[in-house]
């Protein structure tokens, strides 16, 4: 090639001494802006942006609608009575009566949105939430139905929606990665793959933060060599193989590119994890009003997933979800099939607290202004019961809430019919959602797209509505 030539990041390795060590050693140092690191630079929003990060709190299971944010009169009228209306196929089609709601709702704050008493915390929050009663999601199976949610697919392969995020606008942080998730030690069905970076480079790939586990915070990061020197010397070897790599190899530069970012971010994580990690800086009454010092070990498990994610939040990581808490049931802690009471109340009290609390302190920090926090499961229950005391699985209407980020707070939007069973009135779907949350973050969801395969992919697919009602 005559004429000028700019110097690439693959020559760059090629002609550096140190390789990948150089490289991470130079980003630790000398602090580099992150508009030099291809695949992880801050990238411009397609129009102006109201939320600059999202942090999604799953309620992994399946939250009963009308026992949470959707009240329906109606089925406590009729509680025990045949259903009155058709039924469509269930998971265990094991149906029984109508089955109004064991929980007392009660109106709150100026907006007078109804919660019910499985969530007294976060219900002194209502008029910062906008509740969607019209959920709907065409899988009513778990792996799928969590599929659908996170990547827009029912089967894996697929990107995560945090994923698309960090492709998308990029990191804020040099040190810590764009999309986190906080595992409580109970990954969804599905497992990881609702957080794959699918077809898009592997720098995108969540990582996990595990909270209450018998391991390291991170996986992996720590150096297992005793002494720097030995593992300058493991760098060294790498970056001589390497180089001889990027000398044969003739196309994936955006792949070497990522796997060079994630070198350097391992790298960097080995000083930035202990320390967002430790809660020592923490005022002993944010760890009361979290719940750190409960003594229900689940709730204080949670109370540290939450306070976790508002510190990630604050160091400029851009999709943080936490999972729920392991040791509850062997899969899908909210997944009452048996005794909705009990297995609601039970997990309720694990998350209202600190929910409530995440809440408080993302608003007194003055990040709730441009941060959205998302509460869902992946689909609702049954308004008729499973048996005698449980509900099955419900895909055809559920309730989620959103909060900050742009979004109107104190209004439900949507409605399911008097029995909480359809969704009969602005119905949203996961692409829905999608486009919304995309179009928060300044994103056009029908713009931002991934050539693979011979095709144009995105979050949405060919699908997805912006929901402008619920936007401030």
């Amino acid at each position: 090639m005559t004429g000028q030539r700019y110097l690439t990041r693959r020559d760059a390795l090629q002609r550096s001494a140190m390789g990948f060590g150089a490289l991470a050693l130079r980003g630790l140092l000398a602090d580099r802006a992150q508009a030099d690191v291809p695949n992880s630079t801050l990238r411009t929003p397609h129009f102006a942006s109201k939320a600059k990060r999202i942090v999604m709190l799953f309620m992994d299971g399946g939250v009963s609608q009308v026992d949470s944010f959707d009240p329906k009169p109606r089925l406590t009228a009729e509680h025990g009575q045949p259903f009155k209306m058709k039924i469509e196929t269930t998971q265990f089609e094991n149906n029984g009566s109508t089955f109004g709601s064991p929980f007392e709702f009660k109106q709150y704050g100026d907006s007078g949105i109804p919660v019910s008493s499985l969530f007294p915390h976060i219900a002194r929050h209502v008029d910062d939430l906008c509740v969607i009663r019209s959920m709907r999601t065409p899988f009513g199976e778990h792996a799928q139905s969590c599929y659908m949610l996170h990547t827009g697919h029912p089967l894996t392969g697929h990107p995560s929606m945090g994923a698309w995020v960090s492709y998308g606008l990029g990191s804020e942080s040099a040190n810590l990665p764009s999309f986190v998730v906080v595992n409580g030690g109970q990954l969804p069905l599905g497992g990881i793959a609702n957080y794959s970076s699918g077809f898009l480079p592997a720098v995108h790939e969540a990582s996990l933060f595990h909270v209450g586990l018998n391991t390291p915070v991170v996986d992996n990061i720590q150096p297992d060599e005793p002494k720097p020197g030995l593992q300058a010397n493991k760098l060294r070897f790498i970056a001589d193989n390497d180089r001889e790599f990027a000398g044969r190899i003739g196309s994936g530069e955006e792949q070497i590119e990522s796997a060079i970012r994630n070198y350097e971010l391992a790298f960097a994580m080995q000083r930035s994890v202990p320390e967002v990690a430790d809660l020592k800086d923490e005022s002993p009454a944010t760890l009361e009003a979290y719940g750190l010092n409960s003594s229900n070990v689940f709730e204080a498990r949670y109370a540290r997933q939450c306070l976790l994610a508002r510190r990630l939040l604050e160091r400029g990581v851009r999709f943080v979800e936490l999972t729920c808490v392991g040791g509850i049931r062997f899969v899908s802690p909210w997944d009452s099939h048996d005794n909705i009471k009990g297995d609601h109340q039970k997990n309720a009290e694990i998350v209202d607290r600190p929910i409530a609390a995440l809440l408080a302190d993302l608003k007194q920090r003055g990040l709730l202004d441009d941060t959205i926090v998302v509460w869902t499961g992946e689909f609702g229950r049954t308004p008729f019961a499973q048996g005698s005391t449980g509900r099955d699985h419900n895909p055809q209407g559920f309730s989620l809430w959103l909060a900050g980020g742009g979004i109107r707070g104190g209004m439900t939007y949507g409605a399911t019919d008097e029995y909480g069973y359809h969704a009969v009135k602005n119905i949203v779907t996961p692409y829905d959602l999608q486009a919304t949350l995309l179009h928060q973050l300044g994103i056009d969801h029908e713009r931002l797209t991934f050539r693979f395969g011979g095709r144009d992919f995105r979050l949405t697919d060919v699908h997805g509505n912006v929901v402008r009602e619920i936007l401030a």
